[in-house]
C-alpha cells in the first residue's frame, strides 16, 4: 500500500533523513522505532508531505504521492495523529470529530464506541480534556476521515497507565478491523506483540527491518536503549 523508499529530507540547510526506507502491506501494522531525533517524525512529515523529501520517493499503491498538497494526500486515504495530538482546542469533542468526518465505516457513533469517554464529554471544550482524552480525540478525528491508513506519531508518549492500556486496546481492535497502520511507540512490551513488521532508524537512515520476534536485546540495545 504505502512504500518509502531512500528518501531524503531537510529543514532548510541542515538534512535530517540520509536514506529512509519502510513499507505498509494493507491490513498490517507496522512499528516505526528508533531512539529521540533519529528521524520518525521527520518520516512522517515527509510522508504527508508537510516536509516534502528532497530526494527519493513515497509511493501509495504504486503510484508517486511526493510534492503534493498535505491536504490532498490526506485525501486519498491517509489519516494522522500527530505528536502532541493538537486538537482543535476552541472547538467541542463532538466538533472535533464532525470537523474531519467523510463517509464511510467511521462514524461518530462508532468513535464513540471505541473510545466511550469522548462520548461522555461529547459537548466538552477540547481544551478542557486531559492529555490521554486529548489522544483518544485525536485518534477519533483522525479516523472519522476513514482512512486507508492510519498512522500515529507516539501514540501513548506522557500517558497515564490506565488511560495507555485503553488506547492499545483500541489499537488492537483497529487492527482486528483491517485497518492498515504505521505507529511510532516506546513501550515495547505494548508495540512488539501487536507489530507484524518493525523499521528501526538510526540518525536518519533505516538501520533495520525485521519482525518483532528477530528484534534481539543485542539489537534493542544498540538501536533503542538510552
Amino acid at each position: 500500500m504505502l512504500s518509502v523508499e531512500s528518501i531524503e529530507t531537510c529543514y532548510g540547510p541542515s538534512q535530517a533523513l540520509f536514506g529512509v526506507d519502510l513499507a505498509v502491506e494493507p491490513g498490517q501494522l507496522v512499528a516505526l522505532m528508533g531512539r529521540n531525533g533519529m528521524g520518525k517524525t521527520t518520516t512522517i512529515r515527509s510522508i504527508f508531505g508537510l516536509t516534502p523529501p528532497r530526494r527519493g520517493r513515497v509511493l501509495l499503491d504504486g503510484q508517486p504521492i511526493q510534492g503534493r498538497a498535505s491536504h490532498r494526500i490526506a485525501r486519498l486515504g491517509l489519516g494522522l495523529v500527530p505528536e502532541g495530538r493538537r486538537c482543535f482546542t476552541n472547538l467541542t469533542v463532538r466538533e472535533n470529530l464532525l470537523a474531519t468526518a467523510q463517509p464511510g465505516h467511521w462514524t461518530l457513533e462508532r468513535v464513540e464506541r471505541l473510545f466511550p469517554r469522548l462520548a461522555e464529554r461529547t459537548h466538552q471544550g477540547a481544551r478542557t480534556l486531559s492529555g490521554g482524552e486529548q489522544q483518544m480525540l485525536a485518534i477519533g478525528r483522525a479516523l472519522m476521515t476513514n482512512p486507508r491508513l492510519l498512522v500515529l506519531d507516539e501514540a501513548t508518549e506522557g500517558l497515564a497507565p490506565v488511560i495507555r492500556q485503553e488506547i492499545w486496546k483500541a489499537i488492537h481492535t483497529l487492527k482486528q478491523d483491517g485497518l492498515s497502520i504505521l505507529l511510532v511507540d516506546k513501550t515495547l512490551s505494548e508495540l512488539l506483540p501487536v507489530a507484524d513488521h518493525c523499521v528501526v532508524l538510526e540518525k536518519g537512515r533505516t538501520a533495520w527491518t525485521g519482525q518483532p520476534d528477530e528484534l534481539t536485546d543485542a539489537l534493542k540495545d544498540r538501536y533503542l536503549g538510552v
